[in-house]
């Protein structure tokens, strides 16, 4: 009889408990662990929709050998929400170094080995990679987000505008420069004489890739590109925070 109403004592403190943790989980968040294929499914939804007015993209790559001599291009694309294509326009630039009277550099003896799954990587890539002296060779990346009433004015269109499939080149003592409108992006790609290495920027297909080879001495190499965003700073319309909070109430009652 002793043990029969002991039993029945744990039944109901053990009832008793899960009672009270199940009471406690209803009036306070449970924290629920997101998978990473969840994760990557929310990117591109920080901002509402129509909120970006205008969107831009400049890309610019320059290389000087150990002579001074330069060669280089720039490209520049920004939409609107009025624009009903995006377009690219390049610009080509030279310099010769040392007022024209320098000698070339020393050809390049270097020797860079491996590195051919640089170019089927996703998202950003960067390398450097060096088998010289006093080198120097920077991939940058930029973004600029601003908050306006309304899109800034078009600028004037500079250079030449880059249609699909087509390549736009310039050369100088440094080396040689294409640009290339490729794989459903624009493609920078620099070949450096007298063996000096190469450099090649990329925007396609999602991606970024930004890749310097150096195989002479002396050589300065800057692959820079810059994305530029400007939001509508007009607040939202009072359905759209009714929208955002009844969502922030459903996940309430998930568990979150």
């Amino acid at each position: 009889m002793l043990r029969e109403q002991q039993m029945k004592t744990s039944y109901w403190m053990a009832a008793a408990c899960l009672v009270a943790s199940t009471s406690g989980f209803a009036n306070g968040f449970k924290p629920i662990e997101i998978k990473d294929q969840e994760l990557s499914e929310l990117r591109g939804r920080y901002v509402m929709p129509g909120r970006i007015i205008s969107f831009g993209v400049v890309m610019s790559s320059t290389w000087r050998n150990a002579s001074g001599d330069l060669i280089g291009a720039q490209t520049s694309m920004q939409i609107q929400a009025a624009t009903v294509k995006p377009e690219f326009y390049v610009s080509t630039y030279s310099h010769s170094g040392n007022a024209g009277n320098g000698s070339p550099p020393d050809q390049g003896t270097g020797n860079v080995v491996g590195g051919a799954g640089l170019n089927t990587s996703q998202g950003i890539t960067q390398s450097v990679r060096a088998a010289g002296d006093g080198n120097s060779a920077y991939n940058n990346i930029a973004i600029d987000v601003k908050e306006a009433s309304q899109a800034p004015a078009l600028a004037p269109s500079q250079g030449q505008a880059l249609m699909a499939g087509q390549t736009i080149t310039g050369s100088s003592a440094a080396g040689s420069i294409a640009v290339s409108a490729t794989n459903g992006g624009v493609q920078m790609a620099i070949q450096a004489n007298n063996n000096q290495g190469s450099a090649i920027q990329q925007v396609a297909q999602g991606g970024l890739l930004q890749n310097t080879r150096l195989l002479g001495n002396s050589n300065m190499v800057n692959n820079l590109t810059q994305l530029n965003v400007v939001l509508n700073n007009n607040g939202p319309s009072a359905g759209a925070l009714d929208c955002n909070l009844n969502q922030l109430a459903a996940l309430r009652t998930m568990g979150y």
